[in-house]
Order: C-alpha cells, then sequence, then structure tokens
C-alpha cells in the first residue's frame, strides 16, 4: 500500500473533530489531479467532492464564444462541490486543475450523510461559503477595475498561498485564460515583474523572487480576501497532527 506523504494537509479535513474524521477516514481516497483535468464540468451533478492536498484547481466560468474567467481559486484551504452543500447539486462553473498535485475524494453521499448530521462539517462548509464568496465578489471587483498588472500580483499571490514553495508551473496562456485578459496584456505584466526583480519567468515556469514586492504592488484585493480566509477559516499548525496517513487508500 502506497502511501502518499505530505506536510501540508487539507485545512478543512484536519480541523474536524476526531469523530467525524473517523467517520469519513474509510470513504477519503488519495487521488492524483493532473494539470488542466476538468474535475466538474458546468451543469453536470456531481459524484464526488474534491479536497485538494498540494493541488489547486480553479473554477471559472466559461462565455458561449468560448472565453473563461476564473471566479474562484481552490487550494488546501478548501473543497469542490459547494453545490452539493448548498442544495443545488450542480453548478454553472467548471473546475479545472490548475496546479497538479493531490487530493482527497469522497463520494458526494458520504458527504451528504455527514451534513445530514448537523454536526462540525456543516458548521465548517457554512464558513468556507463565506470566505468563497468574499473572494468571488473581489475578484468581479478587481477584474472590473484594477489594471492587468495588479490582477496579476494578485493571482500569483493567491498560487503562492496554496503551494509550498515559491516555483508556479503556469503558463502566460493559462494566466490570460484564467483572469479573462489577452495573452499580450499577460506578457507586459510578466515582463515588468521580471525587469524589476519580483519574478524570474522561464517558459511554463514562474518563479517568485520577492514577495513582499509583490503584496506592495498588487491592490487591496488580495489582503481583503486573505483577511476574511484567515479569519473564517482554521490556521495550519494550530490542529492535533494526529494523522493516520497510512488509513488513506491510494489510487494510482
Amino acid at each position: 500500500m502506497s502511501t502518499y506523504m505530505n506536510p501540508q494537509r487539507n485545512l478543512l479535513i484536519d480541523s474536524l473533530s476526531l469523530e467525524t474524521q473517523r467517520r469519513l477516514l474509510p470513504h477519503l481516497e488519495v487521488v492524483p489531479l493532473k494539470q488542466g483535468k476538468v474535475i466538474a464540468e458546468s451543469g453536470d451533478i456531481m459524484r464526488h467532492v474534491y479536497f485538494p492536498i498540494d493541488s489547486v484547481v480553479s473554477l471559472l466560468y466559461v462565455t458561449r464564444d468560448g472565453d473563461s474567467t476564473e471566479i474562484s481559486l481552490v487550494g488546501n484551504e478548501g473543497f469542490v462541490g459547494i453545490a452539493l452543500f448548498m442544495g443545488g447539486e450542480s453548478t454553472p462553473s467548471r473546475a479545472v486543475v490548475q496546479s497538479a498535485g493531490y487530493a482527497y475524494r469522497l463520494p458526494a453521499r458520504k458527504f451528504k450523510e455527514e451534513l445530514a448530521r448537523h454536526g462540525d462539517l456543516q458548521e465548517l462548509m457554512l464558513r468556507y461559503t463565506q470566505s468563497l464568496i468574499t473572494q468571488m465578489a473581489q475578484t468581479a471587483v478587481c477584474n472590473r477595475h484594477h489594471s492587468i498588472n495588479q490582477q496579476l500580483c494578485r493571482f500569483l499571490l493567491l498560487m503562492l498561498d496554496r503551494l509550498s514553495d515559491n516555483h508556479l508551473l503556469l503558463t502566460q496562456e493559462l494566466i490570460a485564460n484564467m483572469l479573462g485578459v489577452r495573452r499580450e496584456g499577460i506578457t507586459d505584466a510578466a515582463g515588468k515583474l521580471q525587469k524589476m526583480g519580483v519574478i524570474e519567468y522561464t517558459r511554463g515556469r514562474i518563479t517568485v523572487l520577492d514577495r513582499a514586492e509583490l503584496e506592495n504592488l498588487t491592490c487591496e484585493c488580495y489582503t481583503i480576501v486573505k483577511q476574511e480566509t484567515d479569519r473564517l477559516l482554521p490556521q495550519p499548525h494550530t490542529h492535533h497532527h494526529h494523522h493516520h496517513t497510512n488509513v488513506f487508500r491510494h489510487s494510482a
């Protein structure tokens, strides 16, 4: 049995009571998520919910013409499948893996059974939903009112917060699709950041060299979302680290 050891767990799973964790453990499966994989298509009823461990998933809206804009990013602070919690079953957004890695997958049926107990999972989901609404609202404001440079900085910071190192495997095309802007705009913005020594950009890979400067350059949108997420969600490393890693089934 191969186990997947990662010091970064999923914070939502981590912060559930031991009792709830024990009930969910037999049904949580660690699955690999490849970059670009669609784990939930718009309009489909989800059969599973996903709790990213070291992967990042982005929720996007796709227009009839095929243009896309990201409405939120989900990493190890969250989960994908909010429609099942809210009672709508499906959603008009598409969930695409932005950064490859692993996630816990839980059958929708088990997720709903646990919610029906009205215990700590339900309370946590409410808080997470509120933080997601803040992120979506702020993204809308940012995309409408702030420069592409600021949007790029915000996007890079949100990604950094969800990954364990400062390397982001992202093409300019992918970022342009996420932000719903033309690729040339991203090329210019990334070029400026590189000249300033804030990032190093090689094909398909961005390394953040100066995070503090990135925070200076971005708009208030990043901080507002970060503060709200920190306020609503449990913080890493404050909870019991009793991880029975070996009980997770690993699917190849």
